[in-house]
């Protein structure tokens, strides 16, 4: 039989070479690090006066230190939605703390947000496994099923994603009132959670380290995707209550307090907790609570470290951004206030740490003005992923590459105050920070030479032009306070 001559010369004709397609580059994982109420007395940052953070000291070796970061609102539940959804409250409505939710209500409460997707949820659909563990929404350890976690985001989380830490945290034994020779009036009333007192159980049975496990645990499994691993550390939240070891770092008479300027509150907005000041120092409480805020931090110092141990022991290890944040700073009486709920910087202020292999110049150290909601589209830039249109913030990924790159933006924190109705905004550049509050009342303070917030200087004619630059940067069609939808279930 012969052969068509067209076909033997295909036989004979040399195969084309096939170029195999070039393999997609392989994500980041993620290992998304949330702390609560922990301010900027850490080492690497302020370093109060005896502090003992040597984990953060040794993640801002690894990673770029934001020195100038600050929350979008001074409490927790605006604080984080504005993270996880990258929506500032400004255009959101969600400025203060709303309870009673069982889920994710925000998207009743704000229209803004009713679509919004949140970031967890944003890296799923982008072939991430997202997994989530401990207070990341905001949940309080003594409100169970108080919780405004988004389970949909998820591929998995800890426990009961609606009620992720009220079970995890055992109480401490207190004094009575009479015992302790205090008066009655003590801040949240007779349930002590406005206090400091060891734990009688070890580091084991508390509520981070067990949060802290099971994240181990998930980065040693094996990971057909991605991970995108966020964990929710919750001291040092109030209560005070970490086991006794950590008490220990901490003797009462090496103890050092704030400094306290009289009056100085005279040419400043009023601070909502004074009352709380008072009876802390009429009690002789101050050192005691400072005593058990600088215990807890110490304790979620110890749960940051296990973290990292676990990741540099882990597969991930060479190929995961780390991103470590708090919702808003805290006070200890500073201008005498205490917790959050102030626009001073002491309630403003975050530690914020990122590390991106092969892109952040780790160890270094930026002072350009950051807000949270820059934490989105920053991840998203590092992914490779799309930045939702939803997103207020701007990648900081010139100031990973390097931290002397100038931001054309300030930061923007928006809270309103309690009996008000009208947000009020400060903004803080590189060395000044500027607030105009609600009622029109202003201040500016010189970060450089008054680092604590004393002197207001917004009618000092010499800083007139910084105070009408900044200026700009507040929010001039702000949206209206939002509360509880009253059809909310």
């Amino acid at each position: 039989m012969k052969l068509p001559i067209i076909f033997i010369a295909l036989l004979l004709a040399p195969l084309p070479v096939l170029h195999a397609a070039p393999p997609e580059p392989t994500r980041p994982n993620v290992l998304f690090i949330a702390i609560d109420d922990l301010n900027d007395y850490i080492s690497p940052l302020d370093n109060h006066p005896g502090v003992r953070t040597p984990n953060l000291d040794r993640l801002a070796k690894r990673s770029v230190t934001f020195a100038n970061a600050h929350c979008a609102s001074p409490a927790c539940h605006p604080s984080r939605l504005a993270v996880m959804t990258g929506v500032h409250p400004e255009k959101s409505g969600i400025y203060v703390n709303l309870f009673g939710a069982h889920g994710p209500r925000w998207r009743q409460e704000s229209p803004v947000l009713k679509d919004a997707v949140v970031l967890s949820q944003h890296f799923r659909n982008h072939g991430y496994r997202a997994v989530g563990g401990g207070k990341i929404f905001h949940a309080l350890q003594w409100t169970p099923g108080d919780s405004q976690n988004d389970p949909a985001a998820w591929d998995a989380y800890r426990g009961d994603p609606l009620d992720p830490i009220s079970k995890d945290w055992v109480r401490a034994k207190f004094e009575s009132d009479a015992e302790m020779g205090i008066t009655p009036g003590r801040p949240l009333g007779p349930s002590k959670l406005f206090g400091a007192a060891p734990l009688s159980v070890p580091d084991e049975k508390t509520g981070d380290h067990m949060v802290v496990d099971w994240a181990v645990g998930e980065m040693r499994a094996p990971q057909p995707k991605p991970l995108f691993l966020a964990v929710g550390l919750f001291r040092p939240h109030i209560p005070f209550e970490v086991p006794q070891k950590w008490f220990d770092l901490y003797p009462l008479s090496e103890v050092k307090l704030p400094v306290i300027l009289a009056n100085d509150l005279a040419d400043a907005h009023h601070a909502d907790r004074r009352h709380w000041h008072k009876w802390v120092v009429e009690n002789k409480q101050w050192e005691r609570l400072m005593q058990g805020y600088l215990a807890s931090i110490s304790y979620v110092d110890h749960q940051i470290g296990r973290l990292l141990d676990a990741l540099e022991a882990s597969p991930l290890k060479d190929n995961t951004i780390i991103v470590l944040w708090s919702d808003h700073g805290f006070h200890i009486g500073e201008k005498e206030n205490w917790e959050k709920f102030t626009l001073w910087s002491q309630a403003t202020r975050v530690p914020l740490f990122i590390r991106a292999p092969g892109v952040s110049r780790d160890g270094q150290q930026t002072r350009q003005p950051t807000t949270l909601t820059d934490l989105y589209p920053t991840l998203c830039e590092l992914a490779g992923l799309p930045v939702p249109a939803q997103c207020d913030g701007a990648s900081l990924v010139p100031q990973l590459k390097n931290p002397d790159a100038p931001r054309s933006r300030t930061s923007l924190t928006s809270y309103v105050f309690h009996k008000e109705q009208t947000a009020s905004h400060a903004v803080s550049d590189v060395r000044y920070r500027f607030i105009r509050y609600g009622n029109d009342f202003e201040e500016l303070y010189d970060l450089e030479t008054d680092p604590e917030e004393f002197t207001n200087r917004a009618a000092d004619p010499a800083l007139a032009e910084v105070k009408a630059q900044l200026a700009k940067a507040i929010p001039t069609n702000p949206a209206e306070n939002r509360g509880v939808p009253g059809k909310s279930k």
